[in-house]
Order: C-alpha cells, then sequence, then structure tokens
C-alpha cells in the first residue's frame, strides 16, 4: 500500500505545485516537479523498486516452513523502516532516508535467513 499513498501524494503535490494535475500526462508533468513534489515520486518508485525483493523474501519464508514468529517480526519491522523511509525521503532527510533504508533491506535479509533455516 505504501507506493499507492505515494502516488496520492504525488497527485497531492502536482496539484499544489502546478495548480492541476495533468492526467494525459502524469510522467511529464511529475518531472517538472521540484523539492518535497520531486523526492515524493522519487520515494515512490523507490517503494515500487523495494516491493519484489521483500515478497520473494515473505514467500520463500512462508513456503520453506520458516519461523513465523521471526518472519512476523521481520515483516512488520520491514514495513515501519519503509514509513520512516517515506517521511524522511520527502522531508529531505538524506542520511536518515539511507538508514532507513538499508534498515528495510536487512528485514529482507532476515527472512532470506529464515527460509534458508528451515
Amino acid at each position: 500500500m505504501i507506493p499507492y499513498g505515494l502516488a496520492i501524494a504525488g497527485d497531492y503535490f502536482r496539484k499544489t505545485m502546478l495548480g492541476s494535475i495533468d492526467n494525459s500526462n502524469p510522467r511529464d508533468q511529475a518531472a517538472v516537479l521540484t523539492g518535497a513534489g520531486a523526492r515524493s515520486y522519487a520515494a515512490q518508485a523507490n517503494a515500487w523498486e523495494a516491493l519484489p525483493f521483500f515478497a520473494v523474501a515473505v514467500i520463500l519464508a512462508h513456503l520453506t516452513g520458516g519461523d513465523s514468529y521471526q518472519s512476523a517480526i521481520a515483516s512488520v519491522l520491514f514495513v515501519i523502516a519503509r514509513l520512516f523511509h517515506v517521511f524522511f525521503y520527502i522531508a529531505g532527510f538524506a542520511m536518515l532516508r539511507s538508514l532507513s533504508f538499508m534498515l528495510s533491506l536487512g528485514f529482507s535479509v532476515w527472512l532470506f535467513v529464515v527460509a534458508a533455516s528451515a
């Protein structure tokens, strides 16, 4: 749901920064955004990029019969780290954004470890 929430945020920034939402050319319009608006679109792209790695990790942990408690903890922590990532990205806190990215990546790796340990 995070990428979809960021799509809504992107629409908000297109409307407030550019005066309207051009649904015929949304990518062209998004390309001229600056500041928080541009960062919201970058955060959305990053959220989509993180999703497949996390999804595969979750599916493997489940299919291999990995520890469900550890899987649940790693998954919840992943989502929390990604929510912080969104906030830090849009707010322009680059170092904290990178830290939250690395944490979320670590939680995905943890899921692969859970799968391998089963």
